[in-house]
């Protein structure tokens, strides 16, 4: 592993780690090392957009993450995925470019987070973005290193559904980045040229050549070591020993909403009660840390139909399966081409507080009404979720010697106002498919199905298979309450010196959109708070 001791070292390689260890490590008198859990992101799986269906649940990319039996869905227990790789989850997502809209942030800062309004983070989120569409100059930026495009090769489909949003009263939207979320588009896309570009990819891979920034990759860390009040270092599992990592000067935490705040309790910081209770012997008292777990719950909708202009296996497409690859590597075009989630946008229930309060994912093939990743045939989907949900659950520790054991908890439905949403977003989805665009390949729906019509009827539906749309957030929120984890100021880890956490756990609230693009942003705004 060459150096044992570090100026700095930054747990987790993931959206926001990047950034963090890409800064810090700009200085060459500072040594930064730069740790993940998982293994390299140097496979076509990772690389091709198409090749998300086989990064989801399997344990080289994901950490598979299980939730705990939820009461509002039926006691079922839902599937958590996180990246486990170079490139964190942003190696195994969608590569959607969403910030969320401005009043999320104007909310953070009239929480307590001063310094984090729409006005703050705006300019962040155009330095890091080099945007390849010459859109709006006051919302995007041209000279970061993350690249922002559109879909190679959109399916036909997916320009049929943002027309068919006219027929729910919802506009065609180029830009949900820009000055309003409310309409449908073709998504934005952190890509390059047809290839998945994870933050690994923009901020790590160009400057793996500075002498002061060591990368360990399959590297575990199982808690801090804490000294006189002072993080100082780290206990991890790396090549099959148990190792120490010395930091002389910070230790940033960047290993996500459920890791993050799962280090800093197996080191004892955390519900000093809940941590006895687990043999754990408290270092700091800190009651917000695990807490305040927010999510987007999703639903959807899939209908099965004989047009093999959807993606699809099946016999009829079978040349365009076969001629596939060959579009792929000689023109960066077919079907390889897809995010699967090309489409989407924001919509408004009657419940709607001024901001759309429902986002769709649109697929432009069959989903699976038994939950296989893959079936035979042809049809489309669309996914609906809860932009800024009610329900607020938990991350705590199992009882067990590993302390690497999590239970997580949503507590999906424990607010009924989530489900009331989520069942009017269902509606607003079907009347999108009933336009008179989805006509000529209009095929059976599978789920909810044709017989699920009354609220009480999709209701009952979502408690029975609604999932999540993996944005977990606000485990070590930033904030000055008492169950604030960090500072808003600098992101420290209040009552220990020498750490601080820079992910989407220091979320207060969840933002209305995906969290990859947001999640850079405080990585960013991590560094700057470091540096300055």
């Amino acid at each position: 592993m060459g150096a044992e001791s570090f100026d700095y070292i930054v747990v987790g390689a993931g959206s926001a780690g990047c950034v963090v260890a890409n800064r810090l490590s700009a200085d060459p008198s500072v040594s930064v090392c730069l740790i993940e859990a998982g293994g390299s992101d140097n496979s076509l799986r990772v690389k091709v957009p198409a090749g998300i269906l086989s990064l989801y649940g399997n344990p080289n990319y994901d950490y598979c993450f299980v939730g705990v039996p939820q009461p509002h869905l039926n006691n079922r227990r839902v599937p958590v995925n996180r990246g486990k790789a170079l490139g964190g989850s942003s190696s195994i997502n969608s590569m959607v470019y969403i910030r969320g809209a401005a009043e999320d942030y104007d909310e953070w800062a009239s929480l307590g987070c001063a310094g984090w309004a729409y006005s703050n983070v705006l300019p962040v989120f155009r330095a890091l973005e080099r945007n390849l569409l010459a859109q709006d100059p006051r919302y995007h930026g041209t000279r970061g290193e993350l690249l922002v495009d559109n879909p190679r090769d959109p399916n036909v489909l997916s320009g049929m559904f943002v027309k068919a949003g006219q027929s729910a009263g919802l506009p065609a939207n180029s830009d949900f980045n820009a000055e309003s979320q409310l309409g449908l588009g073709i998504y934005n896309v952190t890509q390059d040229r047809g290839q998945r570009f994870s933050s690994f990819s923009a901020f790590i891979r160009p400057v793996l050549g500075r002498e002061n920034l060591t990368l360990i990759g399959e590297c575990e860390v199982t808690d801090l070591v804490i000294a006189d009040g002072r993080a100082t270092g780290l206990r991890v599992r790396h090549g099959g020993e148990q190792k120490t990592l010395a930091a002389r000067r910070e230790i940033v935490l960047s290993a996500g909403a459920i890791n993050s705040p799962r280090i800093l309790m197996a080191s004892g910081i955390g519900p000093a009660a809940e941590l006895k209770q687990i043999g754990i012997e408290p270092v700091l008292d800190l009651p917000g840390v695990g807490k305040n777990l927010q999510d987007h719950v999703d639903g959807m909708i899939t209908v099965r139909s004989g047009s093999n202009r959807t993606l699809g296996l099946s016999l009829a497409n079978l040349p365009r399966i076969a001629a596939a690859p060959f579009q792929y590597f000689a023109r960066r075009r077919g079907m390889l081409t897809t995010n699967y989630v090309e489409a989407g946008g924001f919509a408004k229930t009657r419940y709607a507080n001024g901001l759309p309060d429902i986002q769709f994912h649109f697929v432009p093939g069959y989903r699976s009404h038994r939950g296989r990743l893959i079936e035979y045939g042809h049809g489309y989907a669309i996914h609906t979720c809860v932009l800024r949900p009610k329900s607020v659950g938990e991350i705590t520790l199992s009882r067990d010697s590993s302390r690497r054991d999590v239970l997580i908890d949503h507590r999906f439905f424990s607010s009924e106002d989530d489900a009331m949403v989520l069942v009017e977003g269902i509606k607003i989805a079907r009347q999108i498919f009933a336009s008179s665009e989805f006509d000529a390949i209009r095929g059976k729906e599978m789920l909810p199905g044709k017989d699920v019509r009354t609220d009480d009827e999709i209701l009952a539906y979502l408690r029975a298979e609604a999932l999540t749309v993996y944005h977990p957030v606000g485990t070590c929120k930033m904030g000055t309450d008492a169950m604030a984890v960090v500072d808003p100021a600098t992101l420290k880890v209040r009552g220990i010196e020498g750490l601080r956490v820079a992910d989407a756990s220091v979320m207060p609230k969840l933002i209305g959109g995906n969290t990859n693009a947001p999640s850079m942003m405080i990585g960013q705004k991590a560094s700057e708070m470091m540096l300055g």
